[in-house]
């Protein structure tokens, strides 16, 4: 017998929804599927077949974007989200791609355990550990385990790296047959006593 609390309330097909607050479009969810559980602990919403969220600013225009192939939302806060997840936040530039990330509405966290890449108008990270902070709905602290990526570091010190002159009354003959000031160390094969 199967009991109530392991069977959806409500299961919709083919849904096309906007979520308003206080009579202002917010958001509009697209999905083939959705399937409400309430008497779960916690309670949840599956999306089995793939979800599309858009947010919107004041001004209607859409300011963040995210696909999922499939996605949960757990007590109307945590969001896990598994299979070509793709997060596209217009006002900051940036996209992450990964295949699972979970998203703690409440506390502004988000993370996945499997590759992720990051991409924003300064650099591109990619690692197979990712943690982010979100702040007034926008990703502002990262921390990315096992990574790559390509961050350009401008000039360090303000100033950019400038070659040695050589000292007065040398000639460029000279400098260019100067020693260095350290010798760097010579790496010689151990002997070792064959009477042993």
């Amino acid at each position: 017998m199967v009991g109530r609390d392991s069977l959806p309330v409500m299961v919709t097909r083919g849904v096309s929804k906007i979520i308003t607050d206080s009579g202002i479009v917010r958001y509009k969810i697209i999905t083939e599927e959705w399937r409400i559980y309430d008497k779960t602990t916690p309670p949840r919403w599956e999306f089995p077949k793939g979800l599309f969220l858009e947010r919107y600013d004041n001004k209607f225009k859409v300011d963040l974007r995210f696909t999922a192939d499939s996605a949960w939302l757990y007590d109307q806060n945590l969001w896990k989200l598994r299979g070509h997840v793709l997060l596209d936040d217009k006002t900051s530039q940036s996209k992450l791609r990964t295949q699972e990330l979970y998203w703690n509405m409440r506390t502004g966290e988000m993370s996945s355990n499997v590759h992720t890449y990051l991409k924003q108008p300064q650099q591109e990270i990619e690692g197979n550990w990712f943690r982010a902070t979100m702040q007034n709905g926008h990703a502002t602290q990262y921390h990315v385990k096992q990574s790559s990526g390509f961050m350009p570091m401008g000039d360090i010190g303000g100033a950019p790296a400038t070659p040695v002159q050589a000292q007065s009354g040398a000639t460029s003959k000279d400098t260019a047959t100067a020693q260095p000031q350290h010798e760097a160390p010579i790496s010689r094969p151990k002997s070792f006593d064959k009477s042993r």
